[in-house]
C-alpha cells in the first residue's frame, strides 16, 4: 500500500486515502487530512465529531455510520453535512483516521 506524509509524518494508506494503522493517527494529521480534502481548518464542531468517531470506533470495533454519528455525537444530521459535505460519514472517518464504515459507497 502507499505511504503518504502527513505532518511530516509517513503513514500507510489504502487506495482511498484512509490510514491502515489507526493508531498512527494524530491531531495534526486529522488537520493535514482535512486541508487535503477541503475541509480546513477544523473546528471545534469538526472535532467533537472526529472525538465521538474515534472513541465509538474503540468501544464498537468499527467505525460509526452516518446516522450513529447523528444520533449520538451532538451534532445533527444537517450540520454533519455542513461540516463534511459530499459523504460526512466517509469523510469524518477518513479525518479520524479510521478505516471507510460500512455502508460508505
Amino acid at each position: 500500500m502507499p505511504a503518504i506524509e502527513y505532518a511530516g509524518t509517513s503513514v500507510e494508506v489504502n487506495d482511498e486515502g484512509f490510514l491502515l494503522q489507526s493508531d498512527s493517527w494524530t491531531r495534526e494529521i486529522a488537520e493535514a487530512i482535512a486541508a487535503e480534502v477541503g475541509i480546513g481548518p477544523l473546528t471545534e464542531k469538526h472535532w467533537q465529531v472526529i472525538e465521538f468517531c474515534r472513541q465509538d470506533a474503540a468501544e464498537q470495533g468499527q467505525p460509526p455510520g452516518l446516522r450513529r454519528i447523528s444520533k449520538l455525537s451532538g451534532i445533527n444530521m444537517k450540520e454533519l453535512y455542513q461540516l463534511f459535505p459530499k459523504g460526512p460519514g466517509k469523510l469524518a472517518a477518513r479525518v479520524s483516521g479510521l478505516p471507510k464504515p460500512q455502508g460508505c459507497i
